[in-house]
């Protein structure tokens, strides 16, 4: 039976957060000892503070929700989570260059990202599945496989849809067995969070992490 808790990124991500809400999420991060606390990056340093001593750890989304920003932006950003005490990144590709096919420029985003966070910071890269046709997806995953990401990530939870258990195994396909693969957007149960991870993810994004290691259901939106 595989530790669905050890493998969950709590995620508090809406424009509305208030610092009371993230703090009670880095609360239930380390009650429920989940993998980080996914936040932006205005909170990163309050997260870092509220998790310090405990094995959670802080994740920051970069070029967060769009991916539109340039890779000099997305290098900043990376750097200033990282001083904030960040220790994973969860960047967004460059939908529109996967799109033109501007492959040489969309490996240079990633690893603009990855060279920064080199021995300070892993690196999640959300392709945005639900935006790319199936040969789009297979071409993000190998661009970022490339570029010396750590993981594929399937979704920001802002557009159009979120994970799908198809998306996973294409993607776990295309990287093979060893790069990580996260399952983010709409998560809300364990019997989800089960079937991504038997798809082949070895990570979860969510913010009804307590509803699915409690086995409850969620009545909220889902991250």
């Amino acid at each position: 039976m595989n530790n669905v808790g050890s493998m969950i990124d709590h995620t508090i991500l809406k424009p509305n957060t208030s610092k009371e809400q993230v703090v009670k999420v880095c609360e239930e991060a380390k009650k429920y000892n989940f993998a980080s606390v996914c936040v932006n990056p205005f909170y990163v340093k309050l997260v870092s503070e509220e998790l310090k001593g405990t094995d959670v750890k802080v994740t920051s989304v970069i070029g967060f929700p769009l991916g539109s920003t340039t890779k000099e932006v997305k290098a900043f950003e990376a750097k200033e989570a990282i001083k904030n005490g960040a220790n994973e990144l969860d960047m967004v590709i460059n939908v529109g260059a996967l799109k033109d096919k501007r492959d040489e420029e969309v490996k240079e985003d990633i690893k603009a990202v990855v060279d920064v966070a080199a021995d300070h910071a892993i690196v999640k890269v959300i392709i945005e599945a639900c935006l790319l046709t199936e040969e789009e997806k297979v071409r993000a995953c190998k661009l970022s496989k490339e570029a010396g990401a750590d993981f594929v990530k399937t979704s920001t939870g802002f557009s159009t849809g979120g994970a799908t258990v198809e998306d996973i195994k294409l993607m776990r396909e295309t990287v093979g067995p060893d790069m990580g693969v996260k399952a983010s957007g709409g998560v809300r149960d364990i019997e989800t969070a089960n079937a991504m991870i038997e798809a082949g993810a070895t990570r979860i994004g969510a913010s009804s992490s307590v509803a699915i290691v409690e086995g409850s259901k969620s009545d909220g939106e889902g991250y």
